[in-house]
């Protein structure tokens, strides 16, 4: 199966377009969060989303914690794709099927240790698409964009176990893209600051970020 990627913290149309010219799948867009980077508000957000084009998939980011208040993110920001960047309580999984069955979820859990296989039954069968592995620590306000690698192995245990495709993001960059993929052998990776010079998106490393990845998958 091909490797997918998400490339994420996009900020512009015109960033859109390039992540989507180089290969992305699907697109990331930073809704308000305690921290990170990448942070655009909801009108940003559908405006970026309305000029992406048709094969890149907008993905929202939420840190909303309650059904309702993410179904709202997404119909602000015109978008029909959410990544949920809290360990929401489960049931608000179910409240959201019922509130929007048509907007796709991707789940983050936050590799802090083994606990997190314990999160895989607790969300796969609420109806979530997919799962994505980070690095932040929830505990401590971090959501995401950490610059920091977790625990592959614990990662790759997670890949085994988890009946949903996974993708990993966590200090990402285009010199262990490849390794990992060997290593955890994931659905898709995810990359925010690794592809970035300035807090641009930078043409040269996300090429050399996509070109790392798939030699990583054709290992």
């Amino acid at each position: 199966m091909r490797l997918r990627l998400k490339i994420c913290c996009i900020a512009s149309p015109d960033e859109a377009r390039l992540a989507a010219r180089m290969g992305a799948d699907l697109l990331g867009l930073v809704g308000p969060m305690p921290s990170g980077p990448g942070v655009i508000d909801l009108a940003a957000a559908r405006r970026i989303a309305a000029a992406a084009p048709p094969w890149a998939r907008p993905v929202l980011l939420t840190s909303s914690e309650t059904a309702e208040a993410i179904a709202a993110d997404a119909t602000e920001a015109g978008i029909d794709a959410v990544q949920i960047v809290r360990h929401v309580a489960p049931a608000e999984h179910d409240r959201l099927a019922r509130l929007a069955p048509s907007l796709a979820r991707i789940q983050v859990i936050h590799v802090e240790g083994r606990a997190a296989l314990d999160l895989i039954p607790a969300y796969a069968m609420r109806g979530t698409q997919a799962f994505l592995l980070d690095s932040g620590r929830p505990g401590a306000a971090e959501l995401g964009g950490t610059g920091r690698v977790h625990d592959w192995e614990v990662s790759a245990e997670f890949v085994r176990r988890s009946p949903l495709p996974v993708f990993l993001a966590g200090g990402l960059g285009p010199a262990n893209a490849a390794e990992a993929v060997a290593r955890v052998h994931p659905f898709g990776l995810d990359i925010c600051s690794g592809v970035r010079s300035g807090g641009a998106l930078d043409r040269g490393k996300l090429g050399a970020f996509v070109a790392a990845a798939f030699q990583g998958g054709a290992a």
